[in-house]
């Protein structure tokens, strides 16, 4: 969807801003930008939609060379949001989201439709907010219309200039789980520009770390946390490098332990008599589908009646495919030396439980995986070589 053929933009002063550009992103790809103050990222953004000019080099939007496209024409075909957001102070919020539609020849009355129902994706009621004008709003509700309005064209590219680096950080997490949410909905292609590596790693497909004007790393991003392809890569993404890859390593099948299982109808004196020939304290219970309910320990088995009356409620529970760090973190939240693992698409069927020993493996397997481009069922941690 977007390459950059050589790309270079040097200003009339000498200063090289990015030097000799070459990568691809694919359609529906979101790729962060990353790096520090003037490496050239926010630049490199810009070229796109041809607010700066490369000095030599080509961008290709969807095949097409940009430099043969009118600028404006160019713009009102791509999204493109910044942190400061830049609504117009006397519209409203409706007409604000409204405003590219309708100078593209969309009648007022539809224009102003397609931008309430973005209003409603984005998380703002347009009965509510449609009428308020910008000053009206917190910083939050501003981003997400300035989201609204770059998508209300239905632009097959979006660009992303930090525009989550206005607000707080509790309203900034919230922004960004709703633009992930967003985005899994829409597949737009995005470009977005970040100074901030945790939230690169958290939103982008790919990460295109940046140096001097150049890009020293462009991967997935548990592979620029697993193996840093330079020196300044790793000092880059720091030395918790570690801890940051759990939030990208998602909880697979193959990493999950399997421990003594009860069902709820089973008589108490059973399932000690189980507990006491596996030498296990506790026991997940599981409904009559195998669907998670509880868990029992084993001074609760040796009462009359069944496994019912003496279940408790699992708190530490997560879906297949949630990271390793939701997992960390419901451990430590709940005190709990495991979690239950479980299917959410088959009403809750369990699956596993997750412990610290067998999460450390987790994100083993998958750093040494990424390393060797191979699966992580692949990998042997005894060896650290491939079955």
């Amino acid at each position: 969807m977007i390459r950059f053929e050589h790309v270079t933009k040097r200003y009339e002063d000498g200063t090289t801003a990015v030097d000799d550009l070459s990568f691809e992103v694919a359609g529906g790809e979101l790729v962060t930008l990353v790096g520090p103050s003037g490496c050239g990222k926010t630049t490199t953004m810009k070229m796109v939609n041809r607010l700066i000019e490369p000095t030599s080099g080509r961008i290709l939007l969807d095949g097409e060379d940009i430099s043969g496209v009118d600028p404006v024409e160019l713009r009102r075909r791509i999204g493109y949001v910044i942190q400061q957001v830049g609504l117009f102070p006397h519209k409203t919020v409706l007409d604000n989201t409204a405003t590219v539609p309708h100078l593209l020849g969309v009648k007022r009355a539809k224009a102003r439709a397609r931008a309430a129902e973005l209003l409603e994706l984005v998380g703002l009621d347009p009965s509510v907010h449609g009428a308020r004008y910008p000053e009206q709003l917190s910083g939050g509700q501003r981003q997400r219309v300035g989201v609204a309005r770059a998508l209300a064209a239905d632009p097959p590219v979006l660009l992303m200039d930090e525009p989550f680096g206005a607000v707080d950080p509790v309203v900034r997490e919230r922004l960004q789980n709703e633009f992930l949410k967003l985005q899994a909905a829409v597949r737009k292609t995005v470009l977005f520009v970040t100074h901030d590596i945790e939230e690169a790693v958290r939103l982008g497909d790919r990460i295109a770390v940046y140096g001097s004007g150049r890009i020293e790393q462009y991967d997935a991003p548990a592979a620029v946390l697993g193996a840093p392809a330079t020196s300044y890569v790793a000092e880059f993404v720091g030395a918790d490098r570690g801890l940051k890859r759990l939030s990208v390593t998602p909880i697979e099948e193959g990493d999950l332990q399997q421990p003594p299982v009860v069902r709820l109808d089973d008589p108490l004196d059973r399932a000690a008599e189980q507990l006491r020939g596996e030498g296990a304290h506790w026991a997940v219970v599981l409904d009559a589908e195998g669907n998670l309910h509880g868990w029992i320990s084993a001074e609760h088995t040796g009462n009359k009646g069944t496994v019912r009356d003496q279940a408790r409620r699992m708190e530490a529970w997560l879906p297949v495919g949630a990271s390793l760090k939701q997992a960390f973190s419901t451990m430590l939240q709940h005190d709990a030396g495991w979690i239950a693992v479980i299917d959410e698409d088959s009403a809750g069927r369990f699956l596993g439980v997750l412990t610290p020993a067998t999460l450390h493996e987790a994100l083993r397997r998958s750093t040494t995986a990424d390393a060797r481009d191979i699966t992580r069922a692949e990998v042997d941690l005894d060896t650290v070589t491939v079955r």
